[in-house]
């Protein structure tokens, strides 16, 4: 132990204490040792501890007593409350006041090393863990690129870089955090690889080995789901990767137990023009363009590409013969929000009610234009920062805590994720072409072959085209689009920013949670 660690141990009975200080003071730590809480409280004034044990049967200033005057003083010290007595109320008082720990008499040596290192060493041994189980793993991953047949594999690749990812996030030193950013890039690779290769045959109707998609996820997932005179809550929380899901989870565990927990692949391109609009119609693109000219908007329009979400809804419910009553809300305000949850009672009325909340999309556009934003989360694990606390404080988190009282169910997805860009890929096309960083869509693109999924024949695709050599343009790994005009600025501007429209784990690979109450 390299560091020396300083306790503070209160008992009345300290003496008899004495084969148990020797024990801690023989494995490195430096042990104060006073008589009563009055004592502890000027020790406390005096002198800095790294954490106090304190007996709770004392004569005088009682254990609990004591604990409240040294949270007043030095609130951010670890106190271990110790006791004869297995009182519920004393416990129930004690974790009030905030105790760290709670041990019954008698103690042994080794229970006070166990409640010593948890409180003190316990950032260090898992730092230590944690880097030798990734550098276990570390093999075991990169043969799975390779050994990867089919989107199930990539999908569980994919779950278990973000396990390690958020692992490694949690600890002091992050020393792995290097080794993890660049095994991501070659999975990333790989899996850009698999979709060229894949995709176009998983969007024929007769192939069964492809994985659900944006536009079944209803069908299959949801509409099930729905019966007579029990509200089923949808919540499309637009932009959500998997590891920022995995982030705010533990936020809902108190409320709900997990049903289930999938993934599913958004289509291309990954944005919400097509994913999220096929995810409400049920329809690929295509078909949306083809039969629904009314809603379809194209890339040569100004209007907003998803007006009409609701409409899409209906369209699929009435396909799908599902006669429930239902609501739609979309909330990209706070004002928004609140509306919905003074509504509350009014939804529980409706077998489904879907919700979009656009927060995280709005954030990811933010840090790109502010520089504030950007500082605010300079990396990944900032980023998924700031979408944990956002969700932490938003009315999203109290709707999901009102449908949990009401005893109703929750599905909570999203249309694609979001992709950290960091390398330029240069093309050229004529003014019509689309204006998307990860995806471009027009006639007489111009590009580099190489490092990018091409798509010539876009009904191949499922894809809508405005005309008769239109084609579409993907970005691979980290890559994002960039014209020739003004080369060195774009770049500047766009380099390290989150986009979404093109090929990569983040964007495609996407969380499906249904929640049931406790």
């Amino acid at each position: 132990m390299s560091q020396k660690f300083h306790i503070l141990w209160a008992d009345d009975e300290i003496d008899l204490l004495k084969p148990h200080i020797l024990f801690l003071e023989q494995r490195g730590y430096a042990i104060t040792t006073t008589n009563s809480g009055v004592d502890a409280i000027e020790e406390v004034e005096k002198h800095n501890f790294d954490v106090i044990f304190l007996d709770e049967m004392m004569p005088g200033m009682t254990g609990l007593e004591t604990l409240q005057q040294i949270k007043q003083i030095k609130p951010q010290i670890p106190v271990v409350m110790i006791t004869k007595s297995e009182e519920e109320h004393i416990m129930d008082d004690a974790i009030g006041g905030k105790i760290a720990d709670y041990l019954i008499k008698p103690i042994n040596p080794s229970q006070i090393l166990l409640s010593v290192k948890k409180l003190l060493q316990n950032r260090q041994l898992i730092d230590e863990k944690t880097t030798m189980n990734y550098q276990q793993d570390f093999m075991n991953i990169s043969m799975a690129f390779g050994d990867a047949e089919d989107h199930e594999d990539w999908a569980n690749i994919y779950k278990k870089l973000i396990y390690w990812e958020l692992q490694i996030d949690s600890t002091e030193n992050k020393n792995m955090q290097e080794v993890l950013e660049t095994q991501k890039v070659e999975a990333n690779s790989a899996f850009a690889r698999f979709i060229k290769e894949e995709y176009l045959g998983w969007m024929k109707e007769a192939n069964p080995n492809k994985p659900l998609f944006s536009h079944q996820v209803f069908k299959q997932k949801i509409f099930p789901k729905i019966s007579e005179g029990k509200p089923l809550f949808v919540i499309v929380i637009d932009n959500l990767r998997m590891d920022q899901w995995e982030d705010i989870e533990p936020l809902l565990s108190p409320y709900f137990n997990i049903a289930s927990k999938e993934t599913y692949y958004s289509i291309l391109p990954t944005t919400t023009a097509y994913a999220r609009n096929a995810l409400f119609s049920g329809m690929m693109p295509m078909d949306m363009a083809r039969f629904y000219p009314q809603f379809w908007e194209n890339e040569d329009t100004e209007e907003g590409k998803n007006n009409h979400e609701e409409e899409w809804l209906k369209i699929n419910l009435e396909k799908n013969r599902i006669p429930h009553r239902f609501s739609y809300h979309k909330i990209t305000q706070s004002y928004q929000g609140k509306v919905v949850l003074d509504s509350f009672h009014a939804l529980l009325q409706n077998e489904l009610n879907v919700l979009v909340y656009n927060f995280v999309d709005m954030m990811s556009h933010a840090r790109t234009d502010m520089k504030m934003i950007r500082e605010l989360a300079p990396d990944e694990s900032a980023y998924r920062s700031l979408t944990k606390s956002w969700f932490e404080h938003s009315s999203l988190l109290e709707l999901i805590k009102r449908i949990q009282g009401a005893g109703a169910e929750v599905i909570i997805t999203t249309d694609h994720g979001t992709k950290r860009v960091n390398k330029p890929y240069r093309i050229i096309g004529d003014k019509k072409v689309t204006t998307n960083l990860r995806y471009k869509q027009g006639k007489n693109l111009n590009f580099e072959d190489g490092k990018v999924f091409e798509i010539k024949k876009p009904e191949e695709a499922k894809l809508p085209k405005l005309n008769v050599s239109s084609a579409y343009v993907f970005a691979v790994e980290d890559y994002f689009f960039a014209y020739p005009n003004n080369y060195n600025y774009y770049v500047n501007f766009y380099k390290d920013t989150f986009q979404h429209g093109g090929v990569s784990m983040e964007e495609m690979i996407i969380p499906l949670v249904h929640l049931v109450p406790k």
